[in-house]
């Protein structure tokens, strides 16, 4: 069975917000993420990327990091992978906030960081 894969939760792209019209809005913070994985698609080959809908609550979420962590973007690790310094929820170490989220990832992965 292959090793469970950090989960990144991103709000999909196109949500209804009426101060944008008919073409809806995207999550600014999850588009900064969503970017650095296609400057380094060899990271995004190591995630599990789920996109999930704007309204609250966000079951896929809650289930693993708790209705208090449901803000995105967020990477949950898999369980039994806690680093140091980063919280816990449901027993799952999770980082959340793009720069927290690319700091982690390049940090790990070895990716550039931003200036």
């Amino acid at each position: 069975m292959p090793a469970e894969k950090p989960i990144l939760f991103l709000l999909r792209a196109g949500f209804p917000d009426a101060k944008h019209g008919p073409e809806g809005a995207y999550c600014p913070e999850c588009a900064t993420v969503a970017g650095i994985l296609y400057y380094y698609p060899e990271v995004a080959a190591q995630l599990e990327v789920r996109q999930v809908d704007v309204p609250r609550p966000r079951p896929e979420v809650v289930a693993l990091v708790g209705e208090a962590h449901q803000s995105c973007p967020v990477l949950v690790l898999p369980e039994g992978d806690r680093p140091d310094g980063l919280p816990l929820a449901h027993d799952r170490a999770f980082v959340s906030g793009p720069t927290a989220i690319v700091d982690f990832l390049a940090g790990r992965y070895g990716t550039a960081r931003p200036s």
